[in-house]
């Protein structure tokens, strides 16, 4: 799936979201990621949604956003809110969704100016057989 969205100068878009790799304008992650707005993309590591830990998220609390958009795979699973407690008690919105819906929202927060974090989990793309 191919994103190709208007872009203000400076910061980050998902421009492409394949199967075990996410693409950061032209540079590819082939594991989870954070994805802040301006900045460096940081990797996550966790690959799956039952692997998630409280730290996982107390690591997205250090890039200040103001709304974390959380991809949680293929499919939208929901996470429980003592993962993100951190997040919470400094107001930091938190939505869920797939990957591939979150990549999209991402695009649309940064594109209006938002202080957003994309947390994206990837799953290993399965071995070609």
């Amino acid at each position: 799936m191919k994103f190709q969205p208007d872009q203000l100068d400076g910061v980050n878009a998902i421009s492409k979201l394949e199967a075990g790799r996410i693409w950061v304008h032209a540079t590819a992650f082939e594991s989870s990621v954070l994805v802040p707005w301006r900045g460096d993309v940081q990797a996550w590591p966790a690959a799956r949604a039952d692997e998630l830990q409280a730290s996982h998220f107390e690591a997205i609390v250090a890039l200040q956003p103001e709304l974390v958009i959380f991809g949680s795979g293929d499919k939208h699973r929901f996470v429980s809110p003592a993962l993100y407690r951190a997040l919470i008690e400094r107001r930091i919105g938190v939505e869920t969704m797939d990957t591939a819906a979150a990549c999209r929202t991402y695009n649309v927060l940064v594109n209006e100016g938002r202080k957003v974090v994309g947390a994206f989990l990837l799953e290993p793309a399965a071995p070609a057989a």
